[in-house]
This record gives structure tokens, sequence and C-alpha cells, in this order.
């Protein structure tokens, strides 16, 4: 059985808000655990040594997870989906390799097997293995691509305020 153009074009718009809404859920979720929580969260991101001074490390610690929610709210809402699914990206990667730089650390010191290697990583879900971790940060980074080619804006609100009849203005970037 074939798919005809349109119903292939349909189940590629919902499987696109499926992954907005997932992707912005997760955001939502875990930036507001970090925030709701930001003494635990500031003594997690200076566990990774990459910030000295102090007003800098506070300032990381207040505004990113609230960055996280507020790159969420717009995924959920369907505005500016490219512009959050590029900034989630943009942190996913840094995020990714500071958390692989310590569990390779913790491994070596430690002496145990990579995959072995259990800690908070400051995403805002407690301790995790960190192979399961590295997979779902791969896998978040990759929907989030996906989302920056633009799948799933035609039901975007962006679209919504800009073409009233609800399809995608053509002309829009």
């Amino acid at each position: 059985m074939s798919l005809d153009a349109p119903t292939k074009r349909k189940l590629a718009d919902l499987a696109g808000v499926l992954g907005r809404w997932l992707l912005g859920g997760l955001f939502i979720y875990m930036g507001l655990n970090k925030a709701l929580h930001p003494v635990d969260f500031l003594k997690l991101v200076r566990q990774y040594e990459l910030v000295a001074h102090p007003y800098l490390l506070n300032s990381i610690a207040a505004a990113l997870p609230w960055f996280e929610v507020f790159c969420g709210l717009l995924l959920v809402a369907g505005v500016a989906v490219r512009g959050a699914a590029l900034m989630l990206a943009l942190m996913l990667v840094p995020f990714s390799l500071v958390v692989l730089d310590r569990a390779l650390g913790i491994a070596a010191t430690q002496g145990i097997p990579f995959c072995s290697v259990k800690f908070d990583c400051g995403c805002g879900t407690g301790e995790v293995l960190i192979c399961r971790k590295l997979v779902e940060n791969t896998l978040l980074l990759l929907l989030a691509l996906w989302l920056l080619c633009g799948v799933g804006t035609r039901f975007a609100l962006r679209f919504r305020l800009q073409n009233p009849r609800g399809g995608p203005n053509r002309g829009a970037p």
C-alpha cells in the first residue's frame, strides 16, 4: 500500500509537531528541575571546572535553566521553531562534550569501564549512566537538527499569525 503525497506530507507534519512537543517538553522539564534547585545546579556546574569566576559561574547557573525553558516553550508553542531548535542544538553539543570529558576522567581515575560511569551530569534528571546520557543527547541533537530543517512548521503558531488560513507562508524564511 503506497501513500499519496498529501498523506505523506500530513504524516511528516504530524511527526514534526510531535518532535517539537517532545523536545520542547523535555527542555522545559529539565530546565525547571535546574531552575527550582539553583544551589544544586550551581554545585554541578562548578564540578566541571570550566568557569572559575564566581560571578560568571552564578550567572550561568541562574540563566541557563531559564533559557532552556524559554526554548522549550517556543518549540511547544510553535514560535520561532528553527531558532529554538538551533539554540538547543548549539547547547547540546558542548554539554555532551563536557559530559564526555568528565566521564572519561572518572573512568580513568577509578579504573572502571566507560559505560559503568554514573554521575549527575547537571541535566536535571539526576544520576545517569553516561553511555545512556550520551545516546540520549545524540538523539536529542538529531531531533533538533531535524526540526531545524523545517519539519513540522506547517502547524507552527508563527505561520498561523502570518497566514490566517492556517497554511504555511511560502515567502517566509
